[in-house]
């Protein structure tokens, strides 16, 4: 078992790692157990009850924070000529189409969200081996394929995040930052399980919301009493 470091022993010296707290509390602990230097983000786990591997228990889709991420999104935007200005109007960093598409095949992914529109998906489909694994391929179910290039970016930059369940079942996703109020990260987690209740498949059975945890960069994680939690 490796070696806790001073700051690492410092944390759980400040909350006990084996109770759970609600959501507000928990934020509230992260606060004084999380000890860098920059403004961290605080990311929730959800394990949820279902089997990735069965196509009818995907869970996958978008949340508007209501605060926000706390981190200023990086977009780019793969679009016709007539979209470029609509685009960058909106606050994508990056607008263009084939050079760009150039720039991801000599392995540049440089950015946290690639918008595109449904006629340039037979150009940016051939991307997906490189996309894919990093989460950026655009996807018509989270909003990322559309003619509306404009609202797509607006969107993200308000706050928008997509998320998939991972191959073990779980959501990881970030809620904010360290500077963040405990409410403030409070109403964007309940934001979260709010939505991913309602994406529940109708054929998981069991317990859907099995743990959630709450944690910064590099901080232990807090568990959250799910009984705590509206939604659930």
């Amino acid at each position: 078992m490796a070696k806790l470091t001073k700051k690492q022993k410092e944390a759980l010296s400040k909350y006990d790692s084996t109770q759970e707290y609600s959501l507000v509390d928990a934020a509230g602990i992260l606060k004084n157990i999380t000890f860098t230097k920059f403004d961290a983000s605080v990311d929730i786990d959800v394990r949820l009850g279902v089997d990735p591997k069965k196509a009818d228990q995907m869970v996958r889709g978008v949340a508007t924070l209501p605060h926000g991420t706390g981190k200023n999104m990086r977009v780019l935007v793969l679009c016709t000529p007539d979209k470029a200005q609509e685009a960058k109007d909106a606050g994508a960093e990056h607008v263009g189409l084939d050079d760009y598409i150039s720039k991801i095949e000599a392995g540049w992914t440089d950015v946290d969200v690639i918008i595109t529109m449904p006629t340039v998906m037979a150009k940016v489909g051939k991307l997906g081996r490189i996309l894919g694994p990093r989460n950026l391929m655009p996807n018509p179910k989270s909003g990322t394929v559309t003619l509306d290039v404009a609202k797509a970016v607006k969107e993200v930059k308000l706050g928008k995040i997509d998320f998939k369940v991972d191959k073990t079942g779980i959501i990881h996703a970030s809620v904010g930052k360290v500077s963040f109020t405990p409410q403030q990260l409070l109403e964007n987690a309940q934001e979260l399980i709010h939505v991913l209740s309602k994406l529940k498949p109708s054929s998981a059975k069991g317990t859907y919301f099995k743990t959630i945890h709450l944690s910064s960069t590099m901080s232990p994680s807090v568990i959250i009493d799910k009984n705590t939690v509206s939604g659930i």
